[in-house]
């Protein structure tokens, strides 16, 4: 009987051997660099890399733009601003007469029409 359970004893422990064999060649295949997980890995490894680094410069120049197109915007809104300044004070100036009507006689001018004026010493 003791030789029985020696030899079922002995023939467990190689079938756990050859077992343990198998599944190192496993693991050694799933981890190999070229053609398992293990590579495809570090594939994934590096393009999670190249694209943190293409996101970062994206949001950079995302900030650039925004920077520059809110100063645009205040440069536009400052010109509106004085566009419409302008467009109210020709509301100011006496209208034109009418091109189709000619005067009987043209005025006599009593004085230059243009003159130049010096306001706060500046031209």
């Amino acid at each position: 009987m003791d030789l029985i359970a020696d030899i079922l004893l002995a023939a467990g422990a190689l079938g756990a051997g050859f077992y343990c064999f198998v599944l190192g060649r496993r693991l050694r295949r799933f981890n190999d660099l070229e053609k398992g997980v293990g590579g495809a890995v570090a594939v994934l490894s590096a393009q999670v890399d190249d694209l943190t680094k293409t996101l970062k410069a994206a949001q950079d120049t995302a900030a650039e733009s925004a920077e520059s197109l809110s100063d645009t915007t205040q440069r536009a809104a400052e010109m509106a601003r004085r566009l419409e300044l302008q467009m109210a004070a020709l509301h100011d100036v006496p209208s034109v007469q009418e091109p189709h009507s000619v005067p009987a006689s043209p005025p006599e001018p009593s004085e230059p029409i243009f003159t130049r004026r010096t306001i706060g010493g500046n031209r």
